[in-house]
């Protein structure tokens, strides 16, 4: 199988980007170029290819490019962001993708998706799509990515989402399924079939890279124990810069599957 993930450089005005949750403090723009570097480094060291989406420097957001599509197999979904700014981020995500020769579906008005909103767990006997709402993504946008996932055996389900900028902002999930999430910031934890709590907030959030391998923020040392105890080999990367910007570990590529 080969495995590539999209990618997307940080441009000069990544310190304007959209808070909704968090004070404004400084970012390093010239930090945070490196730790983009790391982060890339860390996916290749892993084996993973990575794909670089053409840089949108007066987009701030752009490096967050999981927001742009959904991918589920080889279908791509290009999203309608919430956020009016970040509507023009999604041009090159599809230019890219319909190169690398997938299929193209879209998010159409009135809708709205962002992809950090959408946490996928696909085993061999199907896929479920949970979709948060309240925020960047509406019901409309929630009904038309079902609609485009539906023929291939997905369940989309929505996740009330008020407390964080995206759902994945609040959980992620392990290779198992397991999902993780920081309880002062999941709106019903009781609501997710397997859940585990984490000591830290950025212990929410983790890639998966393998069956038994997750990156993850440096950001959350006692989590990390707490997964290596699991059995699981962590990666960490240091991602501060786009943690001061609402950002995690997932924010920053899409994995691609073949």
């Amino acid at each position: 199988m080969t495995k590539r993930a999209l990618v997307r450089r940080p441009g000069p005005r990544l310190a304007e980007g959209l808070l909704t949750h968090l004070e404004r403090v400084p970012v390093d723009v010239d930090l945070a170029r490196r730790q983009w570097e790391g982060y890339v480094a860390a996916l290749a060291a892993e084996g993973w290819e990575t794909v670089e989406v053409p840089p949108a420097d007066d987009c701030p957001d752009a490096v967050f490019v999981e927001d742009t599509v959904v991918m589920y197999g080889d279908l791509a979904v290009i999203t309608r962001p919430g956020a009016d700014e970040r509507k023009p981020e999604t041009a090159a995500t599809e230019a890219t993708l319909r190169d690398l020769g997938y299929r193209i579906a879209r998010i159409e008005a009135p809708g709205t998706l962002d992809g950090g909103d959408v946490l996928k767990h696909v085993t061999p006997e199907g896929g479920t799509v949970w979709v948060g709402l309240g925020g960047r993504t509406n019901a409309a946008g929630l009904d038309k990515l079902a609609a485009h996932l539906a023929p291939l055996g997905a369940r989309t389900v929505g996740v009330p989402v008020s407390l964080v900028l995206h759902l994945k902002s609040a959980v992620t999930a392990l290779p198992d399924g397991t999902v993780l999430g920081y309880p002062p910031l999941v709106d019903d934890p009781a609501g997710w079939p397997e859940f585990l709590a984490v000591p830290e907030e950025p212990g929410a959030h983790v890639v998966v890279l393998d069956p038994s391998t997750v990156l993850m923020s440096t950001s959350a040392p006692a989590t990390r124990a707490l997964l290596e105890d699991r059995g699981l080999r962590v990666v960490a990367v240091d991602i501060s810069e786009y943690e001061k910007l609402e950002g995690c570990v997932t924010c920053l590529s899409v994995r691609l599957r073949d």
